[in-house]
């Protein structure tokens, strides 16, 4: 367990924020009838009624540029202040080759800079946000930027079918501002040897523990997190106007907030599963953007993330005046959520590329 602000505030901020989510959907109820399951039972147990997926010409790389373009719109600056850029993703494209200079060189990132992919399950974005944190706040670059993407990844008929979904989300680091979107005001991060979701290489999808991935894995590290969070900064739910949790499902955010004392209301506007699935790296941070649509200045928010593996990430923000000239500087969360195609089974699954032909 460590804080890497320690008693020391590194006056960070974020300068801007983008999300993206792809265009088409599928819904679970076509899914379940696919595998000849209850539909109702499915949309209930799991608490998503549909999720986005990335279209043929869609991957972590195109997700992120789309995302990251948003983020500088908002940020304001040109491309070539950025000094660090961080992709987390359990699904890069590449197994050599990193993501992130495809990225650098879309946005027109001067070649000044450091890059690197990260992996972390669905918290590796959240891990290059405090990278960059730490790279700001010591002077070392002037902005960082930290991705969050993700396609969908399920073995045909497996629970994560219904679930595991394409998105992400950009975030602009930079310096302390009232005209940022929110200070960073705290983070805190909690680490086990806990395997409770994985995927060796050479295997197309990945393997999950069931019901072990509730219990001593996801509540245990997202619960005790945000309490070493409050703990550390003095706080308690009711401090907070939003609080967001990595959302696997919408079952598990709910039930986290619930033992650790947070209202629906807090909870609510930050659960996009429920309408785009679990866009893994993308998943906390794409909760954040959609709370970044209504929150007000002054408004505080706690963020805990969760990787599998396995590990949790949570950060105390307050936002900034900053937020309501920059808002609309880019489409809102809601908006891209709510543009949508919905495609059946089998374009799903020519769409992910699920068929593989014998030579």
């Amino acid at each position: 367990m460590v804080s890497i602000l320690g008693d020391d505030p590194l006056k960070v901020g974020i300068t801007g924020h983008g999300a993206y989510v792809p265009r088409y959907r599928i819904k679970s109820r076509d899914i379940a009838i696919m595998w000849g399951q209850d539909p109702s039972a499915v949309e209930g147990g799991l608490g998503v009624i549909e999720k986005a997926v990335p279209g043929l010409d869609e991957d972590t790389i195109t997700i992120s540029v789309e995302a990251a373009r948003y983020a500088l719109k908002r940020a304001g600056i040109p491309p070539g202040e950025i000094g660090a850029l961080y992709i987390g993703s359990e699904s890069h494209p590449y197994a050599v080759k990193p993501s992130g200079t495809v990225v650098a060189a879309a946005i027109g990132a001067g070649a000044r800079m450091t890059v690197a992919d990260y992996e972390f399950a669905c918290k590796a974005g959240t891990a290059g946000i405090q990278t960059s944190m730490g790279l700001v706040g010591s002077g070392s670059i002037k902005y960082g930027m930290a991705i969050g993407a993700d396609t969908a990844q399920g073995a045909p008929g497996d629970a994560l079918e219904y679930s595991a979904a394409g998105g992400g989300a950009a975030f602009v680091i930079g310096p302390d501002d009232e005209n940022n979107v929110a200070r960073i005001e705290h983070t805190v991060s909690m680490t086990t040897d806990t395997p409770d979701f994985w995927r060796r290489d050479g295997q197309p999808y990945p393997r999950h523990g069931g019901r072990f991935t509730g219990e001593p894995a996801y509540f245990k590290h997202v619960v005790e997190t945000t309490k070493m969070m409050m703990g550390e900064t003095g706080t308690k739910p009711s401090d907070f106007a939003y609080a967001v949790f990595h959302m696997p499902n919408k079952k598990f955010p709910e039930r986290a907030a619930k033992t650790l004392g947070f209202e629906s209301k807090q909870v609510e506007p930050g659960l996009v599963v429920e309408r785009i699935g679990n866009t893994y790296s993308g998943s906390s941070l794409l909760g954040l953007c959609s709370v970044f649509d209504i929150a007000k200045p002054g408004d505080r928010i706690i963020l805990t993330s969760y990787g599998s593996g396995a590990g949790a990430d949570s950060f105390a923000l307050t936002v900034q005046p900053g937020i309501e000239k920059k808002r609309r500087l880019a489409p809102l969360t809601r908006d891209l959520i709510n543009r949508k195609k919905y495609i059946d089974y089998a374009t799903y699954v020519k769409y992910r590329q699920k068929l593989v032909f014998a030579e």
